[in-house]
């Protein structure tokens, strides 16, 4: 069993402060789901779970085929991308607000019990 120990910082204490936070992660909040590099695939991972989104892409497929086509290509892909991009920008807003409500309780200032 390993104890946390909090320190003031107040300059005393700086080295051991040094030493017994290299072992601990950093006390912060982070409630968002995606970053700049991760949001496109995991958004489009998550669009494709719903059955509805997964029938229209499999109706764009088989619109692709000469056999089976029965309206232009970009007419089937329509419904699709209108919906995709619907659910992503409502998702990137979403996390945009969590990203800065996060900052906002990281940043806030705390107070801590001194001896």
């Amino acid at each position: 069993n390993r104890w946390r120990i909090v320190l003031p910082d107040n300059g005393r204490h700086w080295k051991d402060w040094k030493q017994v936070s290299t072992f601990y992660s950093r006390n912060r909040i982070q409630t968002t789901k995606y970053t700049w590099l991760t949001f496109l695939p995991q958004n489009l991972l998550r669009q494709f779970h719903r059955l509805g989104n997964l029938y229209f892409f499999f109706l764009v497929v088989l619109n692709w085929f000469p056999q089976v086509e029965v309206f232009h290509r970009e007419i089937t892909m329509l419904p699709l991308v209108v919906v995709l991009l619907a659910s992503m920008i409502k998702d990137a807003i979403e996390d945009y607000r969590k990203y800065q409500y996060d900052k906002t309780i990281n940043f806030t200032k705390t107070r801590v019990y001194d001896k």
